[in-house]
């Protein structure tokens, strides 16, 4: 698995990936706890979640066409320059006076401007950097670098909000200044150019092929409703104040917990990745991510919650990994910012959304029993799609997909 990062380019995109999550990571631990601290609501933590998701599906149509039209690594080094601001902002009005989150939220709908058009660019760019026979590889590089981030991001973020909220801030602003440099590194890459003869058909193309394509449409929803359904990390600083007693440290901890079950399975696919039963596999580990998320929302004790939450980490990061694979077999190159910006709306949507989702629920019916109902939901989705997508069920050979010519083939 490490032996893709000998490559120059790819190894300069992880960087940027590297530097720009752990600064998201920071943020969201240190504007979490704020948040709560200045409102003491529920609600409000939601809404930082569906700030940040609100611009992704709204512009899905011009990032995904942006990454297959112009040059992926400029887009990057924008994004890079937008998120930087927003966090400027963000850290500068966090400390005046007065308990307005309205500020905040606005500044945080840019930052999510600026990674809806991040996402597509960056994953789309990615597998031009390698081989194709190394792309299985770099998802599981790609996947071990984020979770990476996840565990010592929220833990980092804790400590150094704990020590001043301007140094989180500081931190996670000098994070996003070499994940801009390290994209600077990156030598152009040629793209193919796009085919469609009129602009809708450019906007609608990723659209029509994950509708065409069953498995991918199976995986990508799949993965997105068990953790709209199942996520808990919008709640933590509810979960850690008012029911585990914990401080802000031990919220970094929870925080954290996700990110090493998912590290730890990241690198276990690195060495030995899927290759039969794709299918099965992929719908056995949501199923068990419902029930992690059922044992967490009953749990009063902070081990547990924390056994529950590296249960959930390693068995989101399988269907992860089995939805990323496929995405980058199946498409072809002029179609694949699209289809990734397609599939960042499910991303930003089972965690943004999500978020808003858990706090939503939470302010109705109390944290306990709105976790505890997404993960019965996510156990009813886990069935209602092994109904709806045969296909994907049967699916058996992940790694005998190609999709050179266009068209997608089970091997």
């Amino acid at each position: 698995m490490l032996s893709v990062l000998r490559n120059r380019d790819f190894f300069f995109l992880e960087a940027n990936a590297f530097f720009s999550i752990l600064a998201a990571e920071i943020l969201t631990v240190a504007l979490g706890w704020r948040i709560y601290e200045m409102s003491n609501d529920a609600f409000a933590l939601g809404l930082v979640g569906l700030a940040q998701f609100v611009p992704t599906p709204l512009l899905v149509m011009l990032t995904g066409t942006f990454a297959d039209r112009y040059s992926r690594r400029r887009i990057i080094t924008i994004c890079m320059a937008v998120e930087f601001a927003a966090m400027a902002g963000i850290a500068w009005v966090t400390q005046l006076p007065g308990s307005d989150i309205w500020p905040i939220l606005a500044l945080l709908v840019l930052l999510g401007a600026g990674r809806a058009f991040l996402a597509p660019a960056s994953r789309a760019l990615a597998p031009t950097l390698v081989a194709r026979e190394e792309i299985g590889a770099a998802v599981s590089c790609s996947t071990a670098i984020w979770q990476f981030c996840s565990i010592s991001g929220p833990a980092l973020g804790g400590l150094l909000y704990g020590v001043s909220p301007m140094t989180a801030y500081g931190t996670a602003l000098f994070m996003v200044a070499l994940a801009a440099l390290a994209t600077l590194f990156i030598r152009p890459v040629p793209q193919t150019p796009l085919q469609e003869e009129s602009m809708v058909d450019a906007l609608m193309g990723g659209l029509r092929y994950m509708k065409a394509e069953k498995i991918v449409l199976g995986a990508t929803t799949l993965d997105l409703f068990a953790v709209l359904l199942g996520t808990t990390v919008g709640l933590l600083p509810i979960f850690a104040r008012d029911i585990l007693l914990a401080d802000a440290l031990e919220l970094g901890v929870l925080r954290s917990a996700i990110g090493i079950g998912a590290l730890g399975m990241a690198l276990f696919l690195g060495i030995f990745p899927v290759r039969r039963h794709a299918g099965r596999i992929m719908f056995a580990t949501v199923a068990v991510f419902g029930l992690g998320t059922i044992i967490f929302g009953l749990s009063h004790s902070l081990y547990l919650s924390v056994g529950a939450l590296i249960v959930m980490g390693a068995s989101d990061m399988i269907s992860v990994y089995i939805r990323e694979v496929l995405l980058q077999l199946w498409t072809p190159d002029q179609l694949r910012g699209r289809v990734t910006a397609v599939n960042s709306v499910a991303i930003s949507a089972s965690n943004e959304l999500g978020t808003f989702r858990a706090g939503a629920s939470a302010d109705l019916f109390g944290p306990v029993i709105a976790t505890v109902l997404g993960g019965v939901c996510t156990l009813g989705v886990t069935l209602m799609w092994m109904y709806l997508f045969p296909r994907l069920r049967k699916a058996d050979h992940l790694t005998g997909i190609e999709a050179d010519d266009g068209t997608a083939k089970e091997g």
